[in-house]
């Protein structure tokens, strides 16, 4: 690969296109045989005296061929044509994706040795009751899988009585059922202005209409509520209150008080997303631990354990709402896997999950400070402790211009529409830190966009 600065400057295609083209060149000559490992792309750009950014891209455009996979933290290397594994690549999961994807709001992967075995050793203990885990069991969860729940549960101040509360298979089968419960078709539910994408599918889907309400630095305005209260009588209220996907934000006590205040007043109910509740260790208690009475509260597993563990343990308000809540969640869910829920027991039991969090917290810590290092100062919105940021553009990028930008590098940024619910999306885009991408990975991919942020959209075009 010494020859590849003389034959990409005689190329007349873009030069990240001669990069992967001269990768599958030296693929069929024998050059580049399966296992070899390319040079880090940094170290490449410098041999070529091309930009990073070019050599990143001209890397995914030869993954996207399936000339070479990428392994997180390993580096790239020449994918085996026959879908074997070479003798000289590191052994990993082909079945995992491995191209870097900012898009999902994901909590970073436990890579510690220590800590993937103890993970692994719980299921294995939960694997020796395999086959009665396979039955039927109660709606809501046995008594020791609540014990473990109402103890996790308790650590955001509630104190639920068991009959008032439920395992569910994850957050969205609960929001789903609350709201089926709350409201009608063609009747209106509220939530801030900026939201989490999920409620408005759901929304959608259940035939409701969608009002977002104004907002600051500290979350919705309450005059907006209660105005809003006044007049659209609206079901119910939703708010992620705990670094708020996407903006970050942490509603502060003052301020949850004060929309308590109107809910009660009105008689709206108020629905707690706390998915991300659990991971800084000084929020503010759950709003349901300080006003049970109108919160509706669900405390999802996803970002504190990890995406695939869909699990939720749901709070409601009084016992005729338990009812109704049951008997929406067995119309459509039927009960919780008892695998899974066995499993977060076992985790909370032995304190696995605390360990899963500790890691979380610090490996978010500390991908938040490469963020802060690589981009301008002030030129993003995050929490020291949120999986991703909120980025305003600037000018003279567009939202559609930079996340096509992005996707074209296998680097993906969410645009502000999929969370705008009031008025025209502003030039905001979310990318997350977290996920299976490790630091250095990540480190490039932010190099990139700051990269192509100091320039001129037209500066980032593919064909030059």
């Amino acid at each position: 690969m010494d020859d590849w600065k003389l034959e990409l400057a005689r190329s007349g295609a873009p030069r990240y296109i001669a990069i992967a083209d001269l990768i599958a060149r030296d693929v069929a000559r024998g050059r580049l045989r399966p296992g070899d490992r390319l040079p880090p792309q940094r170290e490449l750009a410098a041999r070529l005296k091309v930009d990073f950014t070019t050599v990143a891209r001209g890397y995914v455009e030869a993954q996207k061929r399936g000339l070479v996979v990428s392994h997180v933290g390993r580096g790239t290397f020449v994918r085996d044509p026959s879908g074997g594994t070479a003798q000289s690549s590191p052994a990993a999961d082909e079945h995992r994706d491995t191209v870097a994807d900012l898009s999902m709001n994901l909590p970073p992967e436990p890579d510690d040795p220590a800590l993937l075995a103890r993970m692994r050793e719980g299921l294995s203990v939960v694997s020796a009751s395999l086959v009665p885990l396979l039955r039927y069991q109660a709606f809501g969860g046995d008594g020791r899988d609540k014990d473990a729940a109402a103890l996790w549960l308790a650590r955001r101040g509630l104190d639920c009585p068991y009959e008032r509360f439920f395992i569910a298979p994850g957050a969205h089968p609960a929001l789903l059922a609350i709201l089926s419960v709350l409201a009608k078709p063609g009747e209106r539910i509220l939530s801030e202005e900026i939201t989490y994408p999920g409620v408005r599918s759901i929304a959608a889907q259940l035939g409701l209409e969608l009002a977002g309400l104004s907002m600051d630095g500290e979350g919705i305005l309450p005059e907006a509520f209660a105005e809003a209260c006044e007049r659209l009588r609206p079901k119910a209220l939703y708010l992620n209150p705990t670094l708020q996907n996407p903006t970050t934000l942490t509603i502060p006590p003052s301020r949850r008080d004060a929309l308590c205040a109107v809910a009660r007043r009105y008689r709206v109910p108020i629905i707690e997303d706390d998915a991300y509740g659990f991971i800084p260790q000084q929020a503010p208690p759950a709003m349901a631990a300080t006003a049970p009475d109108i919160v509706w509260y669900i405390g999802g597993l996803s970002k504190v354990i990890g995406a695939g563990l869909r699990l939720a343990y749901v709070a409601v308000p009084e016992t005729r709402a338990a009812w109704l809540f049951a008997s929406a969640m067995r119309a459509g869910t039927l009960m919780a896997s008892p695998v899974t829920a066995a499993l977060a027991t076992r985790w909370i039991e032995d304190g696995t999950a605390d360990e899963i969090l500790a890691f979380i917290r610090r490996e978010t810590q500390a991908r938040q400070r490469i963020a802060a290092e690589i981009l301008p100062a002030g030129s993003f919105r995050a929490d020291p402790l949120s999986f991703n940021i909120w980025m305003p553009l600037p000018e003279g990028w567009s939202r559609s211009a930079f996340t096509a930008h992005m996707r074209a590098s296998g680097i993906a940024a969410v645009a502000s529409d999929a969370f705008t619910v009031a008025g025209p999306p502003q030039e905001f885009v979310r990318i997350c830190l977290g996920g299976p991408i490790g630091r250095e990975r990540l480190r490039e991919g932010l190099a990139f966009m700051a990269h192509s942020l100091a320039g001129r959209p037209e500066m980032a075009s593919a064909f030059f």
